[in-house]
């Protein structure tokens, strides 16, 4: 009988100096959190449905877009909380499609990691 190995996550945690940003992806949209690790806090969270951004993400045409939209918008409120240098966790997903949408556009939205 063939031995079963379960895949290991790396475990990704965000320090005194910089918050951690985590993503989860469902099958209509993405959430993004901005966690504190040290005191084991969320401080903020973001997702296509928010009311804020539900008009805005409901005029992209693919759910890569509506990610980006989003991950700009996170990083605009993150900003406001004093969170410019993070880090990223990206859960265990792969670094293509939605998720990197996500991140390149928190990058422009101005948040460093």
């Amino acid at each position: 009988m063939a031995q079963k190995y379960k895949r290991r996550k790396k475990v990704v945690r965000g320090n005194a100096n910089r918050l951690r940003v985590l993503i989860y992806r469902s099958n209509k949209t993405v959430y993004g959190q901005l966690i504190d690790d040290v005191n084991g806090k969320t401080l903020m969270s973001l997702s296509g449905m928010s009311a804020d951004i539900k008009d805005e993400v409901s005029k992209t045409k693919s759910k890569v877009e509506a990610s980006a939209v989003i991950g700009k918008r996170f990083a605009e409120k993150a900003k406001t909380l004093d969170a410019s240098k993070v880090i990223f966790d990206r859960n265990g997903y792969l670094y293509h499609g939605r998720v990197k949408a996500f991140a390149e556009g928190a990058r422009e939205g101005g948040l460093e990691f």
